[in-house]
């Protein structure tokens, strides 16, 4: 149930961040006054960070695994890309793309 749990949080926190990470650079275009804050994007990952370390923890499928740190590393890629040059990677998009996939695909294989 547990397990359950963090799927169903890790999955609603990337899909929030990928929707967040989407619709941001459009509603800059859009002479809002909204100015972009790198700590939402520092917040989604310090989120998905602890939802993945938890997950895998007892996770005994390697590739699945990957998928997740892979996913983690590349949000992080991008974030810190951000904070140090002000620059916005889209490798934070196959990250959360990766994450909810994980997450997915995590969820299925249990028997809840």
């Amino acid at each position: 149930m547990k397990s359950k749990i963090l799927d169903a949080v890790g999955i609603s926190a990337a899909v929030l961040c990928l929707i967040h990470c989407i619709a941001f650079p459009l509603l800059m275009i859009i002479p809002l006054g909204i100015s972009h804050n790198p700590y939402i994007d520092l917040a989604f990952l310090t989120i998905g960070a602890v939802v993945v370390y938890k997950v895998t923890k007892s996770m005994t499928r390697i590739w699945l695994k990957a998928i997740f740190w892979v996913s983690i590393i590349l949000i992080s890629i991008s974030v810190l890309a951000d904070f140090i040059f002000e620059v916005h990677i889209p490798l934070i998009y196959a990250g959360a793309a990766g994450l909810i996939t994980g997450h997915l695909i995590n969820f299925k294989n249990h028997r809840h």
